[in-house]
């Protein structure tokens, strides 16, 4: 008698996580269908900015408009095993995340991601570019925010992505505090730590310059 209701003690919690894990299944399954819902393979998805730090210091010196306001860039590739993130991010380098565990990573920083999509005209050099971008991966994260040919930085990544069809432009970058018209104290630091020159001037690329590109129309945020 002992013996039978330990087995079925053993069989009815065998049966809950089983329904569990199925309850689980399902809401992962509708989360991904509604994360999903609206998007195309090779919108760009802008990560908003913080106001401290390294993501207060890009967008100090690269915000051009009110609404946009961006510290990082990801091109997304939808294919039959799913919606995946290809990007370049520090942690990681040049790397292919699921779109569910991209999105979540922003919201544990509290930054929100706004989807940009290629005007139609545009929308044919898409699989050339997620060609390129996934020969990308794997490639070091660009710590110096130079430009160089062994490791990317966000924008960059993206850019390079499209370059072939001239989606977007490399323009001359500056360091200058928006607010001071001096180059900003944040990066003034940061290259002397590298025993680097602020590299104003040189030619580079921003998630605030890609996302007021006239090539591309802002969609939703997610």
């Amino acid at each position: 008698m002992i013996g039978l209701h330990v087995m079925n003690l053993i069989l009815r919690n065998k049966f809950s996580k089983l329904f569990l894990l199925i309850v689980f299944s399902f809401f992962l399954l509708g989360c991904n269908a509604k994360l999903n819902r609206g998007l195309k393979n090779g919108d760009l998805l802008f990560v908003t900015a913080k106001e401290t730090g390294l993501s207060g210091a890009i967008n100090n010196v690269t915000q051009k408009e009110k609404n946009n306001s961006f510290d990082h860039i990801g091109i997304l590739e939808k294919n039959k095993d799913g919606a995946f993130v290809l990007h370049a991010a520090p942690e990681g380098g040049s790397q292919k995340q699921t779109l569910r565990q991209f999105v979540l990573e922003q919201a544990k920083e509290g930054q929100r991601v706004v989807v940009y999509r290629l005007k139609p005209e545009y929308q044919k050099t898409i699989p050339s570019a997620i060609r390129k971008a996934n020969e990308m991966l794997g490639k070091p994260y660009n710590f110096n925010y130079i430009l160089d040919e062994n490791s990317f930085y966000c924008s960059d990544f993206i850019e390079r992505a499209f370059r072939k069809d001239n989606i977007f432009k490399l323009e001359p970058m500056t360091f200058i505090d928006q607010k001071t018209c001096k180059t900003n104290t944040f990066w003034e630091e940061f290259y002397r730590k590298k025993n680097l020159k602020v590299p104003e001037g040189e030619l580079g690329c921003n998630p605030n310059g890609l996302a007021g590109s006239d090539k591309l129309e802002r969609i939703k945020e997610l």
